[in-house]
């Protein structure tokens, strides 16, 4: 399974979301908000307009990493999403 992390290489939850998963075999799509325009446009819109942030918007937390599954289901949790997903089989 593939699972699009957006977040930041600065956050530290977003690296330890980042270091499970990998330690755990799945795919990951990162992308960093604080490495590319497009990619802090992405999560500038995600954060304006999903539901997952609305209890997140008017304070100053950041809401990173926010994980995708490849079902389209959001979550801010990396317990969450290990709950909800398996690893891609790794190729022998």
């Amino acid at each position: 399974m593939q699972i699009k992390i957006i977040g930041s290489h600065q956050c530290p939850d977003t690296l330890y979301a980042l270091h499970v998963l990998a330690e755990k075999g799945y795919e990951v799509d990162f992308v960093d908000i604080l490495g590319s325009h497009a990619g802090l446009k992405e999560y500038l819109t995600l954060r304006e307009t999903d539901a997952l942030y609305k209890d997140i918007c008017g304070t100053q937390r950041l809401g990173i990493p926010c994980m995708i599954l490849e079902d389209g289901t959001k979550t801010l949790s990396l317990k969450d999403c290990l709950l909800y997903t398996s690893p891609s089989p790794r190729d022998s």
